[in-house]
């Protein structure tokens, strides 16, 4: 069997984690990019599924901030240019539809899981050494609920896959890696790519910009105990 797999979404989470040492989860616009962000700056990162009452209960047990909606003025929230002007968080409940969901469900299955973005993608993939790995694209959602692949964490998926020298991969897991090998500029993908758009339409260029630092991060969030730190 291959010594990296590569799948999109919860489904595609559930399939590849069993038996693999490290599972990697993509979600560049804007879960793990968040999350690597946050635990930059000390900050411990709660996944949770999106939608759950439970994130309110949560937040006050762990005496953690939850983060608000986007467009939120002011809060925190899945914006990682909001993570980053934040002052005084410790510990920080993010959910989302995507990523932070897929990392939630992954959490009591015993898997030893990080987060992966652009940011980080070098770090992680050297943090990760010569490991069996599953590498998860979170994806988006179309308005029916199905999975929509995107452009942007194929990307972030290839990056860290690029730096896994010497390693076999399952022929998805190559697909990914020549993807972001001949995507050309990738600050200009991603502000063409659908998400990318979407975000700037909304006022949110910045995440866009900040999404798009290759290998600005040293730092590898790793789930220990239900919350992202650093490895």
């Amino acid at each position: 069997m291959p010594g990296i797999r590569f799948e999109w979404g919860p489904a595609g989470a559930a399939a590849i984690a069993p038996g693999a040492e490290v599972v990697a989860v993509v979600d560049v616009l804007s879960f793990t990019t968040a999350v690597t962000v946050a635990v930059e700056r000390g900050i411990r990162v709660l996944p949770f599924r999106w939608g759950a009452a439970e994130a309110v209960e949560a937040a006050r047990r762990h005496d953690a901030t939850l983060a608000g909606g986007r467009s939120q003025a002011g809060g925190v929230s899945l914006s990682p240019s909001s993570i980053l002007r934040s002052e005084g968080i410790e510990r920080l409940v993010l959910p989302s539809p995507n990523g932070s969901t897929i990392a939630a469900g992954l959490a009591s299955t015993g898997a030893t899981v990080i987060g992966v973005s652009l940011r980080n993608a070098s770090a992680a993939a050297a943090w990760v050494g010569g490991r069996s790995v599953a590498v998860v694209a979170a994806g988006e959602r179309w308005e029916d609920g199905s999975l929509r692949p995107a452009v942007e964490d194929l990307w972030g998926a290839g990056a860290f896959l690029a730096a896994l020298t010497d390693r076999q991969c399952s022929v998805e897991a190559w697909s990914a890696l020549v993807a972001y090998e001949n995507a050309g500029d990738i600050d200009l993908g991603l502000r063409d790519c659908v998400s990318g758009r979407e975000l700037i339409g909304r006022g949110f260029a910045d995440d866009v910009a900040v999404a798009g630092q290759v290998d600005s991060s040293s730092v590898v969030p790793v789930l220990v105990d239900g919350w992202f730190v650093a490895a």
